[in-house]
């Protein structure tokens, strides 16, 4: 195919207007085509950033023309992405779905037996994989540093103890709102590419806010078939932030403070270019043993550079040139399967065997 691939975003909102399009339009090889959104605010905010770029108000807008597009991004509220990802790969649109993918498991591999029948792409949006500090941990594990991995513990706080409002705080079944499916979706799935698959899942979940419906401070504890165990948080009321990893081996462990910078630059309207994904040496992480890190234990760790533009250069790479999706679907149910059992777990007070 000559050119770049064209690219149909559906959803303008945090999701699509802070981490797709951006990546999308500093991805060589692709361009942000059309973007669907019926806010007018939303289209005049679109047009203004991206010259040039056309706007629809409605996804059917792009299935009635499926020969103008080379790929469909999914970014809009959770209750639509299986019914868009279905009519974009039923129009023979290749796919990117934002997580989480589906609300279940069941409807997950849905959708990846429908790619497949279809030969077309279909891949999840799991960014959190190109934070720096998880493939700062991912190499450290790979390199035997911290021996053999017992406990990893995955932190995900925030203190905001007054509602925001919208379907992400929303307890409508169909909107899939709360913590546990909305930041629980990216611990998880690391979780799983770091340690393999769960074999047990227990979760305590709760709602502490006044006037909140969904989950905001939920914890799930996975026994992967590999005998780690991992210890994962997510919250909206943590007055006080924890590390977010604390991770123990055979060896020495690793501990690491603080956010990967990449979503804050990209709410402040940066761009991917040099420097991109970098920290300051004041938030790396310390490896070692015997004391803990804050009292001047352990030696500091460079954090490697963060790198979401990578997700998006592998899907262009996939259309191109046939390579793997860096997420494919399976491994999307795969992290659903344990957010399942955890609401499970959490409602019934049991652990869940998988």
């Amino acid at each position: 195919m000559n050119g770049p691939l064209r690219v149909g975003l559906v959803g303008h909102g945090l999701a699509g207007s802070v981490f797709h399009a951006p990546l999308i339009a500093a991805t060589e090889g692709l361009v942000l085509d059309t973007v669907v959104t019926s806010n007018p605010e939303r289209q005049q905010q679109a047009r203004s950033t991206f010259p040039g770029v056309r706007v629809a108000a409605s996804p059917d807008e792009l299935w009635s023309r499926p020969g103008e597009l080379d790929l469909i991004v999914i970014a809009s509220p959770n209750k639509t992405h299986v019914p868009l990802a279905t009519a974009a790969l039923e129009a023979g649109l290749p796919v990117v779905v934002d997580k989480p993918v589906a609300g279940t498991a069941a409807e997950a591999r849905g959708l990846a037996a429908l790619a497949e029948e279809r030969g077309l792409l279909l891949s999840v949006f799991q960014n959190r994989r190109w934070d720096n500090d998880f493939l700062t941990l991912r190499s450290l594990i790979e390199r035997g540093d911290l021996g053999d991995v017992q406990r990893f513990e995955s932190r995900f706080e925030r203190w905001r103890p007054q509602l925001k409002g919208g379907w992400r705080e929303s307890g409508a079944p169909e909107e899939f709102g709360g913590l546990l499916y909305d930041l629980g979706s990216h611990v998880v799935d690391q979780a799983l590419v770091l340690f393999g698959p769960a074999a047990r899942v227990y979760a305590e979940s709760d709602v502490r806010r006044e006037g909140a419906e969904a989950d905001d401070d939920t914890f799930i504890a996975i026994t992967h078939a590999s005998g780690v165990r991992s210890h994962l948080y997510v919250s909206a009321t943590a007055a006080q932030l924890g590390p977010r990893f604390r991770v123990l081996g055979s060896r020495a462990g690793y501990v690491k403070y603080g956010l990967d910078p990449q979503e804050a630059a990209l709410r402040e309207g940066e761009r991917p270019g040099p420097g991109w994904g970098t920290e300051p040496e004041s938030l790396w992480g310390r490896l070692g043993a015997g004391e803990s890190p804050l009292t001047g234990g352990g030696t500091p760790v460079e954090s490697l550079p963060g790198d979401y533009p990578a997700y998006y250069a592998s899907i262009a790479a996939a259309l191109r040139d046939g390579t793997p999706p860096p997420v494919t679907a399976h491994e999307a149910a795969a992290a659903l399967d344990v957010l399942e059992a955890a609401r499970r777990s959490a409602r019934d007070g049991v652990t869940v065997t998988l």
